[in-house]
């Protein structure tokens, strides 16, 4: 997204409340990114840390637990749930594909990205 609109003012990077620090993408995400023409064999999983947080000027979390456990880290952080930020689709989590079938990655794959639709819109170019 960021390429095709050009943005090169945005630095995007994952973490997770509940990662393996170093773990490469699971099967599910790599077979589903391949299918949308996405190369994820060189992602690697990290665990949110305050100091990951405090850099971040936005966190898009999935799920109210995520938002729960950005705010125990640092409860002035500036973090929303992906689903509602854009969309207004408030309350509404993305779910976690992590140990489902390739239907729940394709599903947590197209949620994301009709919640990521419209996103660029909202952060002003620098």
């Amino acid at each position: 997204m960021l390429r095709d609109a050009q943005r090169t003012d945005i630095e995007v990077s994952s973490a997770g409340t509940n990662a393996w620090d170093g773990s490469p993408a699971s099967d599910g995400a790599l077979l589903v990114g391949m299918e949308r023409g996405l190369d994820l064999s060189e992602h690697r999983s990290r665990l949110l840390t305050p100091e990951i947080v405090s850099e971040s000027d936005l966190i898009l979390a999935m799920s109210p637990s995520h938002v729960a456990r950005v705010k125990e880290i640092d409860p002035k952080a500036n973090v929303h749930l992906l689903a509602g930020y854009v969309s207004g689709n408030e309350g509404y989590a993305v779910q976690d594909p992590f140990g489902g079938d390739l239907a729940a990655y394709r599903d947590a794959f197209d949620d994301i990205s009709r919640e990521l639709s419209g996103l660029l819109e909202r952060i002003p170019a620098t």
